[in-house]
């Protein structure tokens, strides 16, 4: 449901702006709790909010607003800040032509399902868990959410979509004298019908049978295979940032020269994709009112696309991506919605992958990525979950050990790529990655 003040923020604004936008955003989420194995809490959040931008004498004028905030006040701030604002450099755009229909993101069925149900998810989920490893500690999330995303603008734009949430997370710890293994997974979508309680406990009691054992690691450079756990924990946030159309403007991307030019292993692509049917980071137009799409970032190893909202597609002369953004019912900047990693051709299983390895390591959590000089592409980090691999054979957890690397050199050449993918945290589609080296350090004894 629109907002009941937008179209009258919208009339307002037009008396003291050469053009207006008005994004308006109500939810509803309803999530369960569990903690130590033990039911937590329950709890319903109502939320909505009122965001209006501005030209005014050439430049942008931003104000938000949650609940029902006074309809003057609103316009006042976005005049007050446009005296401070960046030089408007685009148009809103006057059609949204992209229906809702045509990107499905929404499911009557969320909001059906019963309190009671989530409560029996989580309790089946820690119940599978303990039934393999009883004396592990399960913290558990099961969550639903319905919510509305509309937006109108002086130059006849207007569109709403709704969108619907189910997901449930899981992680364990188990401690057995000083030693803590962590371990966990989450499934999410639009549609509870694509998720499986299965699936996920089936995951995460594979990552307590590897773990049983412990194996030792040298310090050395090492072949590693990520799991698509391990890509999302180490190498997406370079991948992400190196992309974003701000970051390539400001030359602050390793890859802003490089479009059109082979940078990666000629077997990978990778895509962001807003179309994907009840995917997490789908939607029917961006929260600028852009029309979705399947945009190649990389084709076959080549640079071929940045993300780009109005803002910065303009001040580099080219086109919104439909990648304007927005956090809650803020300012709108570049931004992912699905990437989906994939091979370009050949397909290698995760056992031949690891039957082909002398001594190497599996990669499944990674924690602390994020401190090294990120735009550059290094990663680092301590190594939460991880396994030895001897001879072809997984014999083990590895402890107290850090992996280092840079994206480019370690996705510039791969010994494989995975046939089989999977969605993690609903916004990253990803195979495992063999790669060929990567630097590892460990507590010697």
């Amino acid at each position: 449901m629109e907002h009941p003040l937008a179209a009258e923020v919208l009339c307002s604004a037009q008396k003291v702006a050469e053009q207006a936008e008005v994004f308006s955003v109500s939810s509803r989420t309803v999530s369960v709790q569990f903690e130590a194995n033990e039911s937590k809490q329950v709890q319903t959040k109502e939320s909505s909010s009122l965001a209006l931008r501005i030209f005014r004498e050439g430049r942008i004028g931003f104000a938000t607003a949650s609940g029902e905030g006074s309809l003057d006040a609103l316009v006042d701030m976005a005049v007050e800040t446009s005296q401070f604002g960046s030089p408007a450099s685009f148009q809103f755009p006057s059609r949204f032509h992209r229906g809702s229909s045509e990107v499905c993101i929404f499911d009557s069925k969320v909001e059906e399902i019963a309190m009671e149900r989530m409560v029996e998810i989580g309790k089946e989920l820690i119940a599978k868990i303990r039934g393999h490893t009883p004396g592990i500690l399960c913290d558990v999330e099961v969550t639903k959410r319905t919510g509305s995303i509309s937006i109108i603008n002086s130059q006849g734009g207007e569109g709403r979509y709704d969108k619907s949430f189910f997901g449930f997370s899981l992680e364990g710890i188990l401690v057995r004298d000083t030693d803590m293994l962590f371990v966990g997974d989450s499934e999410s979508s639009c549609r509870p019908d694509f998720i499986g309680i299965d699936d996920l406990a089936g995951r995460v009691i594979w990552q307590l049978e590897m773990a049983k054992e412990k194996a030792a690691v040298s310090t050395k450079l090492l072949p590693v295979i990520f799991t698509p756990l391990g890509v999302a924990s180490a190498l997406l946030s370079p991948l992400v940032l190196a992309f974003n159309g701000k970051a390539v403007l400001e030359g602050a991307s390793p890859l802003k020269d490089k479009l059109g030019e082979q940078v990666f292993d000629k077997k990978l692509s990778l895509w962001d994709d807003a179309t994907v049917a009840y995917g997490v980071g789908s939607y029917p137009f961006d929260d600028e009112g852009v029309p979705s799409q399947h945009l190649p970032l990389v084709t076959n190893g080549v640079v071929t696309n940045f993300l780009y909202d109005l803002q910065t597609a303009a001040l580099a002369g080219t086109q919104s991506t439909g990648n304007g953004r927005r956090v809650g019912g803020g300012f709108p900047s570049p931004a992912i919605s699905s990437l989906r990693l994939c091979r370009s051709g050949g397909d290698v299983s995760f056992r031949a992958m690891v039957e082909d390895m002398k001594e190497g390591l599996i990669v499944e959590q990674v924690i602390g990525a994020e401190q090294g000089n990120v735009l550059s592409g290094d990663f680092g980090g301590n190594l939460l979950l991880g396994y030895k691999v001897e001879n072809g054979e997984i014999i083990g957890r590895v402890k107290d050990t850090m992996i280092a690397g840079n994206v480019y050199q370690v996705l510039k050449e791969l010994l494989g790529i995975g046939q089989e993918t999977r969605w993690v945290g609903g916004i990253l589609q990803t195979p495992s990655l063999y790669c060929p080296r990567v630097s590892v350090a460990t507590k010697e004894s």
